[in-house]
This record gives structure tokens, C-alpha cells and sequence, in this order.
């Protein structure tokens, strides 16, 4: 049975609505860039005042791969081993 002009124009209207959702993910992606949290940048100053977290994320940032069981001296003297 063939659709009715009211059946063909639904089903124009749904591809026109699934092309606008596609343009408007691929904008919003663009907008974002990609990353919707970039990441923190590399903590600075002396690394005796930096916290645990910063200390690890050093560590991460360089593929060092701190332990989650590290303490704070143990983290803080393989960044002391590490800087250039």
C-alpha cells in the first residue's frame, strides 16, 4: 500500500530533524574542542608545599605512575629524583 503525501512528509520531516541533531553535536563538539574538562596544568614553585594530589598528578603527567599507597615523602622524593 502506498503512503499517503502526509506519510511521505513525516518521514522527511525526521530526516530533517535527525541531520539538524547531527550539525548541532558536531558544533557543539567543535565549541568544546573535544574535551569538556580539560586538564590542570602542571603545579608550580617548590615541590615541598605542593599537596599530595599535585605531587601525583606531576608524577601521572610524566608516565612516573605514583602509587595510590604513596606517602607524601615517598611521591615528593621521586619528584625531587625526576625534575630537570
Amino acid at each position: 500500500m502506498p503512503g499517503t503525501p502526509l506519510d511521505r512528509a513525516m518521514r522527511s520531516k525526521n530526516a530533517v530533524l535527525a541531520f539538524s541533531g547531527l550539525v548541532t553535536a558536531a558544533v557543539a563538539w567543535s565549541f568544546w574542542g573535544g574535551s569538556l574538562f580539560p586538564a590542570e596544568s602542571d603545579p608550580t614553585g617548590n615541590p615541598e608545599f605542593w599537596t599530595r594530589e599535585e605531587l601525583r598528578r606531576w608524577l601521572a603527567a610524566r608516565n612516573l605512575y605514583p602509587g595510590l599507597d604513596d606517602t607524601k615523602e615517598q611521591l615528593l622524593e621521586r619528584v625531587r629524583a625526576n625534575m630537570r
